[in-house]
């Protein structure tokens, strides 16, 4: 009798075990946006259009995984199992910044710094996104140190450390990505202007060919 009781015991435990497993919700996936305009496409190539690559972007080693990442405290994160990205921040980040700034520039000579064809660019920007997450107060928060780079000769012509806020409609996951891509548009916005600023650096004379 003992036995006979701990075996419906048993299956009755396992039965809720395996209806738990049953009504776990399925992962959700997202990916940064850019910015509205420049879904419609880039701008068409003309002499006075900039070539512009973009990159490296590096990232910290806590933002290095598939799931949402956000801070809880001043140094505690929470990582979200259920809401991830769709590819990864890291390969996401410089695609919608190289889409922005494709449509701000009036260009679509943008280069990604993993792409392997050579091509000459007038500018470089290299980015190392310092933080990027959203917090409990429904913000997404950037902050990066990027740089604005001579192609030939890696001269830095401009360097700077800003963070950049955008408040999320509501607490859900999706929007608080939407949040992510506004600050990150508004990221791309201070180094579209920091290129148009900026004389394109002279092409070496070896390069032009004039040696």
């Amino acid at each position: 009798m003992r036995n006979y009781t701990r075996s419906i015991f048993l299956s009755a435990l396992l039965g809720i075990l395996l209806a738990g497993c049953g009504t776990t919700p399925p992962a959700a996936f997202y990916t940064l946006a850019p910015l509205p305009a420049a879904e419609t496409g880039n701008g068409a190539v003309t002499e006075q259009s900039p070539a512009v690559g973009v990159g490296p972007v590096s990232f910290p080693a806590f933002l290095d995984r598939a799931q949402l990442v956000a801070r809880s405290g001043s140094s505690e994160l929470t990582v979200d199992e259920l809401h991830r990205w769709g590819g990864s921040l890291q390969d996401d980040f410089p695609r919608v910044l190289g889409e922005n700034l494709a449509h701000l520039l009036g260009t679509s000579r943008i280069l990604l710094y993993s792409a392997e064809v050579p091509y000459p660019v007038d500018f470089r920007v290299a980015v190392d996104v310092l933080r990027f997450e959203t917090t409990q107060r429904g913000e997404a928060v950037l902050k990066a140190r990027w740089a604005l780079l001579d192609p030939y000769t890696g001269e830095a012509l401009q360097v700077k450390e800003e963070t950049y806020r955008a408040t999320a409609a509501s607490g859900e996951p999706a929007a608080l990505v939407d949040a992510m891509s506004r600050a990150l548009g508004d990221f791309s916005r201070k180094v579209a202007d920091a290129i148009r600023e900026r004389p394109r650096p002279r092409r070496p004379a070896r390069e032009r060919g004039d040696l």
